[in-house]
């Protein structure tokens, strides 16, 4: 694809690899600058967003650009500052109290990165209002798409959201970003070849819809991207500008597809059921540092499976008995109604098993053609002092090993780590780990 890539989704004029019309984005603006400084207020006031304003940030985000774009925006509309806690949570209770005290705007402002913006993505979509947001980090690729991650009940969810009708970086503001987050926005570019492959293995065999269109929107600053980790954390402001168009470019090809199956696959299994289960007491660690480690586990899981014959699905799935009995009475039940419907059993462990034998030199010819291997993955993490072990994460390797066994037990999305499962070969895996 060539040209200004962004521009002509917003336009509607990209031509579609998968043959269909041309790829559009419900999203009005989207700008990517070194600097936004005296910018803000016609950003803003371009996109008709009402007279009764919300901005919605917390204290690290309000000082780093909340505040600047407040004044700014200040002179055009009722400004309501809605203030959240340091650290706050991408949880439904949080969600509430923003649509709370945001009841009387008529629009939402978002500045900050990962939370921030999924609070403000969903409570806007549930009350059918529009936003904007104001990046602070380059930390994830959630910015332009339309779900958002939210935990209900303990449950990591990715919910259907709105997005946003503009996205607004400032380059300068994220290359001045903590190093941790920027490290953890390249890890969650990192995932681009193992979710590709998940995806891949669920279309051939499960038959689910399939697309080429949000990988091909990535392709031409992958390579780049992968190899700049060094840059990036040197603050220069081109390789910056790289892994800010990977992001956006990331939400927009969930956008298109409608979900996040191109960007969010075995490896996010592993870190939300992380975030759902790991010790408290350990320290905290961003999203995308997370993905980046499980990121690795997954390539060289996939390159295990890959590199031998078909394998044979060997006995029955975890009974709802089990599921419950893992995760307890609080989330066990919404993880079993996720996991219940790709299990397979009976009948359908034989049809499997042909359906395996008939397509996998097809698949493994498939994925060859946009694998990356673990090596590269891990070089591209370590050029920017990114985690690459659960040790770097503060896990201990009993919890990894149970992560990586269980984790497709959280979400009905079909992967190397069920494959693995069910051909009895993910114990031996983990074992390794």
């Amino acid at each position: 694809m060539n040209g200004d890539v962004i521009r002509q989704l917003i336009d509607g004029t990209l031509p579609d690899p998968d043959g269909g019309p041309a790829l559009s984005v419900p999203i009005r603006s989207v700008v990517i600058a070194e600097t936004l400084e005296n910018e803000e207020r016609d950003l803003v006031a371009s996109l008709d967003l009402g007279a009764r304003l919300a901005l919605v940030s917390d204290p690290t985000t309000h000082r780093v650009l909340g505040a600047r774009v407040a004044r700014a925006v200040s002179g055009i509309a009722e400004l309501h500052l809605l203030a959240l806690p340091e650290h706050p949570h991408a949880d439904a209770i949080t969600v509430e109290r923003i649509r709370n005290e945001s009841a009387s705007a008529d629009a939402l402002i978002a500045v900050g990165s990962g939370t921030i913006n999924d609070l403000c993505k969903y409570a806007s979509a549930l009350d059918g209002k529009p936003y904007v947001a104001f990046g602070t980090a380059p930390s994830m690729n959630g910015y332009t798409s339309v779900n958002a991650a939210i935990t209900v009940g303990g449950h990591k969810k990715s919910l259907p959201a709105r997005a946003p009708q503009g996205v607004f970086l400032d380059l300068s503001v994220l290359a001045a970003a903590p190093p941790r987050m920027i490290r953890s926005g390249l890890g969650d570019s990192l995932c681009r070849p193992t979710a590709q492959a998940d995806w891949l293995l669920a279309s051939v065999l499960r038959g689910e819809p399939y697309r080429e269109a949000p990988f091909a929107l990535l392709a031409g600053d992958e390579t780049a991207l992968f190899s700049s980790g060094d840059a990036l954390l040197g603050g220069d402001l081109d390789a910056m500008k790289r892994l800010a168009r990977t992001l956006v470019l990331s939400g927009f090809g969930m956008t298109i597809c409608g979900g996040s199956m191109p960007a969010s696959q075995g490896e996010h299994l592993i870190g939300h059921y992380a975030e759902m289960l790991a010790n408290p007491a350990w320290p905290a660690s961003f999203h995308g540092e997370q993905i980046g480690v499980a990121t690795l586990t997954m390539a060289r899981l996939q390159e295990t499976l890959l590199e031998k014959d078909a394998p044979e699905i060997v006995g029955s799935d975890p009974s709802e008995a089990a599921v419950l009995d893992h995760f307890g009475p609080e989330i066990g039940p919404a993880c079993w109604r996720e996991f219940e419907p790709k299990r397979l059993a009976g009948d359908g462990v034989r049809q499997f098993n042909q359906r395996l034998k008939e397509s996998w030199e097809q698949l493994r010819a498939r994925i060859e053609k946009c694998h990356r291997t673990a090596a590269e993955l891990e070089r591209a993490l370590a050029r920017a002092g990114a985690p690459s072990t659960p040790e770097d994460l503060g896990w201990s390797h009993d919890f990894y090993r149970d992560a990586v066994r269980h984790a497709r037990e959280i979400r009905n999305r079909y992967t190397f780590l069920d494959l693995a499962a069910q051909a009895g070969r993910l114990e031996e895996f983990a074992a390794t780990l």
